[in-house]
């Protein structure tokens, strides 16, 4: 069953989550009409070169173009009109930015996958509840409203600013017109008339700058609150889904509303300043005794400035965190000499700063606080900003051949230190830029969430281990000595990460039998309370009576998935985690020939497969050792054709190559072998004949399943 299939037989609270992230970027009519050749594409592969990432977005308006014209023969009017205009969206937005697309497409199945996992998990996880509560999202729409309303009280000032400035044109008009006057005419009722208005436009310009005075402190004042209070409230939260999202959790966003809300309040604050300035070129045309223009004015100036400087300080932001496109799902683990990508944004979308904003980044600024390992960046590492960067309009960059190589001075310094001494350094990319706008100048700085630096890829598990315990464990984006104490972690948000991995990198996540085998394993208690779990008993030592750590086993597991059995596991037809108590409960009673498949806990990378075999004589593998295991290789079960009519003993059955079927014939006897796959209530492959269909038979629950 494709995926889509599988989203659209979801519950309806499912389903309106997946709602949220289909929008004109990737609509999901397009999602719908193209759903298996969508999901044949490595889209991941595709968000980080550029070249296949132009193939795919030609490939894939091919696959509109024919859509167009079978929709055509069929005459659905509104599908045409709904699929030109897609397409015409599609070219028009990802022509110059085809990397894009595939980030998005890639994006959107992620969540896909993500989503069809928590709908098999018992209850939510904490660590997605938390970042999906109401109170964020009242939150979220209270910063929109009053930002909204301050941006419509500085218009309302300029208006206020406006008419004070022709009231005091119009005292300034008639107090000249006096001025001019013969002296005689200065002492008639005419003359004593109009200065009493004068004295009363006097009265009111006084009483109406102080008005525009108060409305303007209070408009500081309130922006102020909303800064310091909601919005960097809004702000961290962003960057802690990030962190989550960048595990495996949730997919991050809220960062366009982000910007809106930053750009309406930059917009809001410099027109303020604007109007200030006005304010002091009108008193210095005129001032009087009490003028609370040059009382006020200056302090008001001097805070609205701040707010602009904090305001851009916070600004800048690490769009997506560093990353290696040959390991698009293991971010912030970077291997020497090897390219990354990392995007850059600023929150403030102002169009003088187009292109006139340049971004330097650099490695371990901060070098006191880190180890004697010292690395530089190779590559561009200076680029401007600009709004054609991103496909959305945000003020962007992406650097896209950074390399980060080790100085020669430390270089070979931790060679005799294990790996584990190495993927727990955590190290820092920096980005900084200057702006200069409005006869402002303003330093800006950002790092990227910490990163591990490896030379080889064998220590990319550990590095990775490294990554998810300190984005699990902390909202610090910058604690670089993390791992000289590390903190525990809750053994339900651990549980909660270990399914992310699963839906993230294999496609499928763990349901609740699967997730109470690996507390077990964690814990080594068959029944487990939420309680702590250390860095050490995750990744450093070793599983009791085992030489591997459970990360590794883990790891392991993962990697056997993906190279030799991703479709069986996508589907869920492989149970997997299951002990050796529970194994021998659910085969029990069962007919000779059940049997299933679960991972091995003694042998890395390992299937264990056991069947059912009454007969008290034969002898079988076992898991003491290597002996019993055959070489990693995916060995299919496959149906014999319907048309064969001939009956085939068990020497014509082949299940595995010639090669594999040595290996057993080393450790089992022939016996043994023949007892076995004669015991098996599903023939085998056999040998010479085309296979018609496939056959995976597992455990679900109790009963054996064979593909429908």
């Amino acid at each position: 069953m494709s995926q889509w299939n599988q989203v659209q037989q979801l519950e309806i609270k499912f389903l309106e989550q997946v709602d949220q992230f289909y929008d004109d970027n990737f609509p999901m009519e397009i999602r719908h009409l193209l759903a298996q050749w969508i999901e044949n594409q490595d889209w991941e592969a595709a968000s980080n070169n550029e070249t296949m990432a132009t193939i795919l977005l030609q490939n894939l308006l091919i696959q509109l173009d024919e859509q167009l014209g079978r929709v055509s023969k069929e005459k659905n009017l509104l599908l045409i009109h709904n699929l030109k205009r897609i397409r015409k969206v599609l070219q028009g937005k990802f022509h110059g930015n085809p990397m894009h697309v595939a980030v998005v497409i890639s994006n959107c199945l992620r969540e896909e996958r993500r989503i069809l996992a928590a709908a098999n998990m018992p209850v939510q996880g904490p660590l997605e509840k938390s970042l999906q509560s109401s109170s964020v999202s009242e939150r979220q729409r209270n910063v929109e409203h009053k930002v909204a309303a301050i941006k419509n009280s500085v218009q309302m000032t300029e208006q206020d600013t406006k008419y004070l400035e022709d009231l005091q044109d119009e005292f300034d008009y008639r107090y000249k017109t006096i001025q001019t006057m013969d002296q005689g005419d200065k002492n008639n009722a005419l003359m004593n008339q109009e200065v009493l208005t004068l004295q009363e436009m006097l009265n009111s310009l006084d009483f109406k700058r102080k008005e525009a005075l108060s409305k303007m402190t209070q408009i500081v004042n309130e922006t102020d609150l909303l800064m310091n209070s909601m919005l960097m409230e809004e702000l961290q939260d962003w960057k802690r889904r990030q962190q989550i999202a960048c595990i495996g959790g949730p997919l991050h966003n809220g960062l366009d509303q982000l910007q809106n809300c930053f750009t309406l309040l930059a917009e809001s604050l410099f027109q303020l300043r604007r109007q200030l300035e006005k304010l002091e070129e009108q008193s210095t045309k005129m001032t009087y005794e009490g003028d609370p223009i040059p009382m006020q004015r200056a302090h008001l100036l001097e805070r609205v400035t701040f707010l602009i400087y904090n305001l851009f300080k916070n600004s800048f932001v690490v769009e997506r965190q560093p990353c290696m496109p040959t390991h698009p799902q293991r971010p912030m683990v970077l291997k020497t000499l090897i390219q990354f990508t990392v995007k850059l944004r600023l929150l403030i979308k102002l169009p003088e700063l187009n292109y006139q904003v340049k971004v330097k980044a650099s490695i371990d600024k901060n070098v006191s606080t880190l180890s004697n390992r010292r690395f530089v960046l190779c590559g561009t590492h200076v680029k401007a900003m600009s709004i054609e960067e991103s496909s959305n309009g945000s003020l962007s960059v992406e650097f896209r051949h950074l390399q980060p190589k080790e100085m020669k001075s430390s270089a070979g310094s931790k060679g005799n230190e294990g790996c584990h001494m190495v993927t727990e350094e955590l190290h820092s990319i920096t980005f900084e830029t200057q702006i200069c706008l409005y006869g402002l100048t303003i330093d800006l700085e950002t790092s990227s969430l910490p990163v591990v630096m490896i030379s080889n890829v064998s220590q990319l598990p550990n590095a990775w281990a490294s990554i998810i315990w300190y984005n699990v464990s902390t909202n610090d984006s910058q604690n670089l000595v993390f791992f000289n104490n590390p903190p525990s972690a809750t053994l339900s948000q651990l549980l909660e990460v270990m399914s992310w991995q699963f839906s993230s990198y294999v496609g499928r996540g763990l349901n609740s039998d699967q997730l109470n085998m690996l507390a077990e394993k964690l814990t080594a208690q068959s029944s487990y309370n939420d309680g702590h779990l250390t860095w050490a008993k995750f990744c450093k030592e070793h599983l009791p009576g085992k030489s591997f750590t459970f990360w590794t086993w883990l790891e392991a597991i993962l990697d056997l998935i993906k190279k030799h059995i991703l479709p069986l596991w996508i589907d869920g037809y492989v149970m997997g985690f299951v002990s050796k108590e529970k194994e021998r409960l659910l085969l029990k009673d069962k007919m000779p020939g059940t049997f299933l498949l679960r991972f091995s806990e003694s042998h890395l990378g390992g299937i264990t497969f056991t069947w059912v075999d009454h007969s008290e004589n034969v002898s079988r593998p076992t898991e003491r050792g290597d002996k019993g295991y055959v070489p990693s290789v995916f060995i299919p079960i496959s149906t014999i054709r319907s048309d064969s009519a001939e009956p085939h003993s068990p020497s014509d059955l082949l299940p595995m190559s010639p090669s594999v079927y040595a290996v057993l014939r080393e450790n089992l006897s022939p016996a043994t072998i023949e007892t076995a796959v004669c015991s098996l209530s599903f023939p085998l492959l056999v040998k010479g004949t085309p296979v018609k269909h496939m056959c995976y038979l597992v455990i679900r629950g109790a009963e054996v399943l064979p593909e429908k």
